[in-house]
């Protein structure tokens, strides 16, 4: 073994210091952001307001459940021209069903069904450490900085620079890339609130990008809990039913 490093390890381990204790493990930081944000498996219920450069709004009311790490459902409980609507994504997989149609249809990641900043990943986020892996971590006097790249070319964006708060393990802001570099849109956390069962966390997300000079969207939390739902769920053929959860 080094000289030096058998001295530096020997050193340490009289005072009780590790001497890998100061590496970050950007990896374990990220999967301590999910459980920070959302249990694993919840129910929840959100508003979305688009916001036009002429400030006029529309908004939008969701209930949504997750279950693990690749399932995730949400109905449109208004406004009334879209109530009963509903979406499924299973890993990379999402559909829309349209009550008026009565079948599910194939929807992407980059399109948006209630238009706005917000696209379809956004609405239907799955854990980051699901679609993620830590390319680089860093540190600041207040913040992880934590660089993330994509586990598949499926995802909205590339590449992920997520500011970290230190105290929490809570995002602050995300900073969301094309594979060119460009930046797509940034998100932005804020107003903690305590919502239960030891879940505390930022009630608004805000986004806005220099692609859509003017326009910005909000997604507000109302209620987040924890809930285990069976597989069956997860169907194409529950779609029509998700609202019997409630």
């Amino acid at each position: 073994m080094n000289k030096i490093l058998a001295a530096i390890i020997i050193a340490t381990a009289l005072i009780g210091i590790s001497p890998l204790t100061h590496a970050l493990d950007g990896e374990a930081i990220l999967h301590q952001v999910d459980r920070n944000l959302n249990p694993e498996s919840y129910e929840m219920y959100r508003k979305l307001i688009n916001i036009e450069p002429d400030g006029s709004k529309k908004e939008f009311v969701l209930y949504t459940i997750k279950k693990g790490q690749d399932r995730m459902a949400a109905l449109f409980l208004s406004p009334a021209s879209e109530k009963g609507r509903s979406t499924l994504r299973l890993e990379d997989n999402m559909w829309l069903y349209l009550p008026n149609i009565g079948k599910p249809l194939r929807i992407t990641s980059l399109q948006s069904i209630v238009g706005g900043v917000f696209n379809n990943s956004d609405i239907l986020r799955l854990d980051f450490s699901n679609e993620y892996s830590v390319d680089s971590s860093s540190e600041e006097e207040d913040h992880y900085i934590l660089k993330l790249k994509a586990n598949s070319g499926s995802v909205a964006y590339e590449r992920l620079v997520m500011l970290v708060d230190k105290k929490t393990v809570i995002p602050t802001e995300i900073r969301c890339h094309a594979s060119t570099g460009i930046l797509i849109k940034t998100l932005h956390y804020s107003e903690t609130k305590d919502f239960g069962g030891g879940l505390v966390r930022p009630s608004v997300l805000e986004t806005d990008s220099p692609l859509q000079k003017g326009y910005r969207s909000v997604m507000v939390f109302a209620e987040i809990k924890a809930r285990e739902f069976s597989d069956e769920t997860f169907t194409l053929n529950f779609l029509p039913r998700i609202d019997e959860l409630r």
